[in-house]
């Protein structure tokens, strides 16, 4: 009986729609369609919306346990090289500090060009929206100790990273016999490896404080670049397309600043060799990043 009953229900309904759609306008029957579309529309968005959450989901997970395996293996993680605070702090070293640091590890260098020693030509800088004011030595002659401390003080990076990057670039940290070309691209900031230098970063001051103020800028520009924090970005693993990438959660924006400054992840053969040399694919400056950091002043990404 009961499904008797629903069938002559659903007849009944059939027909009061038809009467419905005979007795309408044609501007009723228009609008009723278009209606029916954007109904049918929003449910096909809804169902697209909800696949591609559901797809953004397992990519993320995907993602995120490949990080924390990298963590466990090589104690690595390529969305999270360097923390927030580490990164930016102004504070992380005096300029007593940072001498006795390069004493230390600039001990095989017995000359006056040592990184230790050496004197190099400096100049005020502005404060703009990205670093404070850099006043110099009425001499304009600043060793480098001065040099990192106030830049560390001006653009808000720690002097922690700028030793990290000195070493990375040019290993001016612990050269016996660092060459003036080595001084002239000591950041590698604007020198491309087929050509030199662009004049106006060339120098030991201008490509520590203009790295420094480089960094700010990205921070300020992030959307302008390819690398966003607190997002999957694809990060290749090798100049060449062919090498691959993956998806990486990027947990900072000190981290993305490091991709758009060398913008390639280690692979796996990479991150195995430790300091070695991996594969035809592997690149090493963010490894490297992470290694001598790590090795000089403890795990970076601890906050």
């Amino acid at each position: 009986m009961h499904e008797h009953n629903s069938s002559v229900n659903q007849s009944k309904r059939t027909n009061r729609l038809r009467d419905s759609w005979t007795r309408a306008t044609p501007a009723q029957r228009v609008r009723t369609a278009i209606i029916g579309i954007v109904c049918a529309a929003a449910l096909v968005a809804a169902t697209v919306c909800s696949s591609n959450a559901a797809l953004a989901r397992v990519n993320m997970q995907t993602a995120l346990d490949r990080q924390a395996e990298l963590v466990e293996l090589y104690g690595f993680d390529p969305g999270n090289i360097i923390s927030q605070h580490q990164f930016f702090d102004r504070d992380a070293m005096s300029e007593h500090d940072i001498q006795s640091f390069l004493n230390e590890q600039g001990e095989a260098c017995t000359g006056k060009e040592c990184l230790k020693n050496a004197t190099f030509t400096v100049a005020n800088r502005k404060a703009d929206r990205y670093c404070n004011e850099y006043v110099a030595d009425k001499s304009h002659k600043e060793h480098a100790a001065s040099i990192i401390y106030k830049t560390q003080q001006a653009c808000a990076v720690s002097a922690k990273v700028l030793l990290t990057m000195l070493q990375k670039e040019q290993q001016l940290v612990t050269a016996a016999n660092p060459t003036a070309q080595q001084y002239r691209s000591a950041m590698g900031l604007s020198c491309p490896d087929d050509k030199a230098c662009d004049t106006a970063y060339a120098g030991f001051f201008n490509q520590v404080f203009g790295s420094a103020q480089r960094y700010q800028y990205y921070v300020h520009h992030e959307n302008e670049y390819g690398y966003h924090a607190h997002a999957l970005n694809y990060v290749r693993f090798n100049p060449d397309p062919a090498c691959g990438g993956t998806d990486v959660y990027i947990h900072n924006r000190a981290t993305a600043l490091l991709y758009i400054y060398t913008p390639y992840q280690p692979n796996t053969a990479a991150l195995a060799a430790g300091a070695g040399e991996g594969d035809a694919c592997s690149t090493y400056g963010n490894r490297n990043f992470s290694l001598i950091y790590q090795g000089w002043f403890g795990d970076p990404r601890v906050s």
